[in-house]
């Protein structure tokens, strides 16, 4: 077990280790996770996107990324605004899931955001995903905004319903 965990705002150097990692994990996707590592660099670097790390022992263990500019994310209307931030990108590695670790962050992450002035927070997730589904609804993601069509770089089309929850 980790001896020191902090949840952090991630640089644009541990971001890199972060995509590092998920592109050599990705199998057939790779060539989208290329993609998605350069956007989310670029998007941090203008300030659209704000990734949150959960890293233990020198280990990024736990991830979620917020967005905060309409222009960072797909089907923006209604999930981004001056007050409303859309969540995306929770991972936390398979050995650690489970014992704490995504809900430190979590916590941290809207805190933080709150702080910023965020009054509400968006997500969207898979129809049929039922895991996630029922772990958002426990971190509060109830009130359902609309369905749409989301697509992967390599033109991949998914549907994905859309939840908020108030910041409190």
């Amino acid at each position: 077990m980790p001896q020191h965990f902090e949840c952090k705002i991630a640089s644009v150097e541990e971001m890199n280790v972060k995509w590092d990692y998920e592109i050599a994990h990705s199998g057939k996707d790779r060539e989208n996770w290329i993609i998605w590592k350069q956007r989310n660099i670029e998007n941090r670097k203008k300030g659209y996107i704000i990734p949150y790390y959960g890293i233990a022992d020198g280990k990024i263990f736990c991830e979620a990324t917020a967005i905060v500019h309409p222009d960072a994310a797909q089907n923006s209307v209604g999930l981004v605004d001056d007050h409303t931030v859309y969540l995306s990108a929770f991972r936390t590695i398979a050995p650690f899931r489970g014992k704490g670790y995504f809900s430190k962050l979590f916590d941290f992450m809207t805190g933080d955001l709150r702080q910023k002035g965020f009054l509400k927070a968006t997500l969207g997730v898979e129809p049929d995903d039922k895991t996630n589904k029922a772990i958002y609804a426990h971190y509060g993601f109830t009130q359902y905004i609309k369905t749409d069509k989301e697509y992967y770089p390599d033109g991949r089309a998914i549907e994905v319903e859309y939840y908020a929850k108030t910041l409190e």
